[in-house]
């Protein structure tokens, strides 16, 4: 059986979008392209944010990107050039463990394993 030292470094990004058309476009091209193994599009949300001096509140959705950190600085190019928002949201969050099946696929879709 492998070692957990030999599966790819598996990360969550967040990022929101506008509506779900946007949502499930993006998703569909970052899946697509092997840029995320998965997206999940959450629920319609509220967001309230200040943004050039200004409280604003708007509507989006909430993407979870599942990839591996090899693929981070590729996906974060292309969410930029896909993106509707002058300043995307993207935070990377490190995954602490998973299952190793689970993170074994996430580097297969993503082009990172076997």
């Amino acid at each position: 059986m492998p070692s957990e030292s030999a599966l790819p470094e598996v990360v969550l990004v967040l990022t929101t979008a506008p509506d779900n058309d946007a949502a499930e476009s993006w998703a569909a091209t970052l899946v697509g392209e092997r840029l995320a193994a998965c997206v999940n599009v959450l629920p319609p949300m509220v967001s309230f944010y200040r943004w050039k001096g200004e409280v604003n509140r708007d509507a989006e959705r909430q993407m979870i990107i599942k990839t591996t950190r090899a693929r981070v600085a590729e996906l974060r190019k292309r969410l930029i050039e896909i993106h509707s928002y002058e300043l995307p949201e993207f935070i990377m969050l490190s995954i602490e463990h998973g299952s190793e099946e689970y993170l074994r696929w996430v580097g297969e879709q993503t082009g990172a394993g076997g």
